[in-house]
């Protein structure tokens, strides 16, 4: 018996627990992390959220030329919230959501007969995607050329905002009237234009 009162003892004696300066150490280090690793972590989800918005508009551009060319109609991307119906001339916030849709007669809106190819949802962020002149539709034609309304005669600069717009967060999608679409980081120029 006294084996065993013994034994409990030192074993009592070995497991104190921790002490208050250990507490203090180990609540220092993870501040420090943390005061590291959160901004780097914003950074990444932001980059990636932006980099993911424009190269659906891209993608999708990209689609209805190819479409365009393939089936020799008219294909036109339109601003839509809804899913079915372009929005009116002169709106200029794709963050909206967007259609991709053949044109038959190439009017920039649905029409009966006209088929909705695509429909991008709005964004759920609170990022802003604006079109510099005005542009709230392209269409592609047969051969692949791109046309918008009467602002779109040298192409368009589609620019996308994070909710706190910043230089390492801006991106902007340049279309030339040959149809032509890339993506561009702030202050990059490419085809005529310059992100910012």
């Amino acid at each position: 018996m006294n084996n065993i009162r013994r034994a409990y003892s030192a074993q009592r004696r070995g497991s104190r627990g921790i002490t208050l300066l250990e507490t203090i150490v180990v609540m220092g280090i993870v501040a420090i992390l943390l005061a590291v690793g959160i901004p780097s972590f914003l950074y990444v989800t932001t980059s990636n959220r932006i980099a993911s918005e424009v190269n659906a508009l891209l993608g999708d551009l990209q689609y209805a030329r190819a479409e365009a060319i393939k089936e020799g109609q008219n294909v036109t991307v339109c601003v839509s919230s809804d899913g079915a119906t372009c929005k009116a001339a002169g709106t200029t916030a794709w963050n909206d959501g967007w259609i991709v849709f053949s044109d038959v007669n190439g009017d920039a809106t649905v029409d009966a007969g006209d088929i909705v190819l695509h429909i991008q949802a709005p964004f759920t962020s609170t990022d802003t995607f604006t079109a510099s002149n005005t542009i709230s539709s392209i269409t592609f034609n047969r051969e692949g050329f791109a046309s918008g309304p009467a602002g779109f005669a040298a192409g368009s600069l589609i620019t996308l905002h994070a909710a706190t717009p910043a230089t390492s967060t801006t991106r902007c999608l340049a279309v030339t009237m040959v149809g032509v679409a890339a993506t561009l980081n702030a202050s990059q120029t490419a085809n005529g234009f310059t992100c910012s």
